[in-house]
C-alpha cells in the first residue's frame, strides 16, 4: 500500500478558506456540505489538518438509491453517516499528481480505497476525479462522480 506524504508545500491562490467553506462556497458540493454539516465533522475540517477531501459531487450524490441520502440524514443514523463522511477523507495534503502517483490508500474511515490511473483520469474506489486540485487552506478538495459508500461490518 502506498503511503501518503504529508507535502510542506501550502496550495497557492485563493486558499484562505478551509476545506469546509471551500466546499460550501461551491456550487456542486451542496450536498456533501450538508452531509458535513449533519455528521458533526465539520470542526474537523476547519482543523489544521492538513486532508485530502473527495467530495461526491450534488450529481454524484443524485445517483444514490431514492431516498438513501435523506435515510442517512436522520439523527438515528448519524453513525452511518459519519462513516459516509469519514470515507471521502485522507489524512494528509495530496493534490491530483500525488493521488495519481498511490495505488491504495486508506481513508479516515478506515476503508482501504484502491486508486486507478488510465491515462490522465484518476478513479479512488471507482470514483473519477471530476474537478481536482480545488485549494483550501488545510488540504485539497477533489469533486468525484460517485459517492463512495461504507462496507457493511
Amino acid at each position: 500500500m502506498s503511503t501518503i506524504s504529508n507535502l510542506n508545500t501550502t496550495p497557492t491562490g485563493t486558499d484562505a478558506k478551509n476545506l469546509v467553506d471551500t466546499a460550501a462556497a461551491n456550487q456542486s458540493f451542496r450536498t456533501f456540505s450538508k452531509a458535513l454539516r449533519q455528521s458533526g465533522l465539520s470542526d474537523t475540517l476547519r482543523g489544521t489538518g492538513p486532508f485530502t477531501v473527495f467530495a461526491p459531487t450534488d450529481e454524484a450524490f443524485n445517483k444514490l438509491p431514492p431516498g438513501k441520502f435523506d435515510e442517512l440524514m436522520k439523527t438515528e443514523n448519524k453513525d452511518q453517516l459519519v462513516s459516509l463522511v469519514n470515507n471521502h477523507l485522507l489524512a494528509g495534503r495530496s493534490n491530483a499528481a500525488d493521488v495519481g502517483k498511490m495505488t491504495n490508500v486508506k481513508m479516515l474511515g478506515g476503508k482501504s480505497a484502491p486508486i486507478v490511473l488510465d491515462g490522465i483520469k484518476v478513479s479512488i474506489d471507482g470514483a473519477r476525479l471530476t474537478t481536482p486540485d480545488i485549494a483550501s487552506s488545510n488540504g485539497w478538495l477533489h469533486g468525484i462522480d460517485k459517492v463512495n459508500m461504507p462496507t457493511a461490518h
